[in-house]
């Protein structure tokens, strides 16, 4: 389950896409003006090359509001009558996240930071890893560490206990930050739409292994990172977000990491934080990024 924030004030995230139709906001703000929401954000786009409309809103109560259930089956008349994809979620809700990483701690010591210093909206409940390099920093920071180790030959019971974890700390997002493992395609099928990836390459470009190696053998003059939600394709899921940098002939592809690192760290903090603020839509091969 979810935890909600102490100072909870109310406030809702309806988050949408249907086919673009004229009409679309003004049912949406007039169902919230009559259920006494006040709205106090609002994102929307039309993809006019492909017919679909996309929006994300906040409201509050100004008066008495119905309850989560209430507002959930009264805007389902609107859904249906404008065929959306729709969910409502409360605000104050912190989505629970389980972090996977391996020996490179960069990532991870980033979300962590960001976590305790309440600059993240999420509960991480644990770090999984296949290797006992971060433990004690791990738990230091108060988080519990699960140390699940992987040869070819485990490979299957090892994504067993991965996923069993998840369900048993009833995780909303999975977070890849640096985990040296590709997983399985029934397991990325089970984590569709809520495991992240970090890849330390300005994607499409250099996929797989080693990708500084293979800028720095290309000679290019900007390096750069993607977060990209896992699909069963190694390092095709929709592009939440990217960064970059320019290097020049004079940098090895040691300091290519060195360089890469910090993107890494700012490209995946804003992927999760924008995640679990409920602001990506997924569509198909790509996503809509409320920022």
């Amino acid at each position: 389950m979810k935890t909600k924030a102490k100072d909870s004030d109310g406030r809702h995230i309806l988050i949408l896409n249907c086919p673009d139709r004229k009409g679309v906001v003004a049912a949406v703000s007039g169902f919230l003006a009559d259920n006494n929401g006040s709205i106090t954000e609002s994102s929307h786009f039309n993809d006019a090359i492909a017919g679909q409309f996309y929006m994300r809103t906040v409201f509050q109560p100004d008066g008495p509001m119905p309850g989560a259930a209430a507002l959930k089956a009264g805007f389902e008349l609107i859904a249906q009558r404008f065929s959306m994809h729709w969910s409502l979620h409360e605000a104050a809700a912190k989505p629970r996240v389980l972090i996977a990483v391996s020996r490179f701690g960069h990532c991870l010591f980033d979300l962590l930071h960001r976590w305790r210093a309440g600059l993240l909206p999420a509960e991480i409940v644990g770090v999984v890893s296949n290797h006992q390099d971060l433990r004690s920093f791990v738990e230091w920071s108060g988080v519990p560490f699960h140390h699940l180790p992987v040869t070819p030959s485990t490979k299957p019971e090892q994504e067993a206990a991965f996923m069993a974890l998840i369900d048993s700390e009833a995780a909303d997002l999975v977070v890849l930050a640096r985990y040296m493992q590709i997983l399985s395609a029934d397991m990325c099928a089970r984590l569709a739409g809520r495991c992240i990836n970090i890849h330390h390459s300005f994607l499409p470009g250099f996929k797989g292994a080693k990708p500084y190696h293979q800028a720095y053998d290309r000679g290019v003059k900007i390096i750069g990172a993607t977060a990209h939600y896992v699909t069963t394709d190694l390092d095709e899921g929709p592009i939440i977000e990217q960064g970059v940098q320019r290097v020049d002939h004079s940098q090895g592809p040691d300091q290519l990491v060195e360089l890469g690192r910090d993107i890494e760290c700012q490209v995946l903090a804003r992927a999760v934080g924008w995640h679990v603020e409920h602001r990506v839509l997924i569509e198909g091969g790509k996503t809509i990024v409320f920022a």
